[in-house]
């Protein structure tokens, strides 16, 4: 969903990213990374960062592992 524009209605959608982190199970410091690189779409709105659970939920899907990755 990065980069994708938000249709016209969306913004009930947003959720924190403290939500995110529940329904996801990334940390919010992690899911700010991942919003503030364009990695999952987001938006900063004050001092808060906000998502979408449709765009965690495609991270997700995607099947990418955050963390050191083993040595080969």
């Amino acid at each position: 969903m990065a980069g994708k524009e938000r249709s016209e209605g969306s913004a009930e959608r947003l959720i924190s990213l403290a939500e995110a982190a529940e329904i996801s199970g990334f940390s919010p410091s992690h899911l700010r990374y991942l919003v503030s690189h364009k990695i999952i779409w987001g938006c900063k709105i004050g001092r808060n960062w906000l998502t979408t659970k449709e765009a965690v939920l495609e991270y997700k899907r995607r099947g990418v592992r955050p963390g050191p990755k083993p040595r080969q």
